[in-house]
């Protein structure tokens, strides 16, 4: 083989190798921020639903009630 053709393959074939090491990487980083963001949006979750309680229960306890359900 030409000489310069196996060092342009050479090249070529580590370029590719750093390139799946990165793909690798990156999906890793990916799949650890879908994680993150999976508990992010359970915490959300959960806070607005205590938001929403705590507001209900402040809107029940400033409600006028009429005389006869006392």
């Amino acid at each position: 083989m030409d000489p310069e053709l196996a060092e342009r393959l050479n090249r070529l074939e580590t370029h590719i190798a750093h390139l799946e090491k990165q793909y690798e990487e990156l999906n890793e980083v990916m799949i650890e921020q879908g994680r993150a963001l999976r508990k992010l949006q359970a915490a959300q979750q959960r806070i607005a639903e205590t938001i929403e309680t705590a507001e209900l229960d402040r809107i029940q306890s400033t409600r006028v009630r009429p005389p006869h359900s006392r």
